[in-house]
């Protein structure tokens, strides 16, 4: 199912990043930037199970899980220990304009034996395109917490889509638990990206350029 939403102008300011005067120009108030879900899959994003909401302000969306937990442990299945979620975003820009992603923030609870340990990573990429940013989070037992990362990137390293293609965005994310040397018979030790708390979502902001 595609689901379709719509936002308000983009506000680079408020990406807190320094841009180049060329990346300054911004949509109108009046102009709108709409994301269409084309695909989602993944163990981690079951159907149905991953929404996307743009910001009123037009420079971020946010994906919210309902199912994006990975763990080890006494009652989980052997393939549990990994999971991932592949979004495919079809995102119509105003007139003129395009986009890159700034930076993400990927936010969840983990919950780590003594011994154990888990990792976030995340890609995204334009259609057809080769150019990809990847990053990597690691978490070491033992732990018990809410965690949060950010990733940025710097605005002349930016990947843009070129102006007047029509690309999705695909954006990949994953998340794996080892049991390490502690004993998963006993303890279970996951990660998740989940959206049971309000504050437990993905994050992504977006840096217009005019063309």
């Amino acid at each position: 199912m595609i689901r379709h939403l719509t936002a308000g102008a983009a506000v680079l300011a408020s990406l807190g990043l320094a841009a180049p005067a060329r990346a300054q120009a911004l949509p109108g108030p009046d102009e709108m930037m709409i994301i269409d879900v084309v695909n989602a899959n993944g163990s981690g994003c079951p159907d149905r199970s991953a929404k996307i909401a743009v910001s009123p302000d037009n420079t971020a969306f946010t994906v919210t899980y309902s199912e994006y937990t990975a763990q080890v442990g006494p009652k989980a299945g052997p393939l549990d220990f990994r999971k991932n979620c592949q979004l495919a975003l079809d995102i119509k820009v105003p007139s003129g304009f395009t986009f890159a992603i700034a930076s993400a923030d990927y936010r969840g609870y983990a919950s780590l034996a003594r011994g154990a340990w888990a990792q976030s990573s995340a890609n995204y990429y334009f259609q057809g395109h080769s150019r990809t940013t990847r990053s990597e989070h690691n978490f070491t037992g033992p732990f018990e917490d809410n965690w949060q990362r950010t990733d940025r990137v710097a605005i002349t390293s930016l990947s843009y889509l070129p102006c007047g293609e029509r690309r999705y965005l695909n954006i990949n994310t994953d998340l794996r638990v080892n049991r390490g040397t502690s004993d998963a018979r006993k303890y279970t030790s996951f990660i998740s990206m989940d959206s049971t708390d309000a504050a437990i979502n993905t994050l992504y902001r977006v840096a217009w350029k005019k063309c």
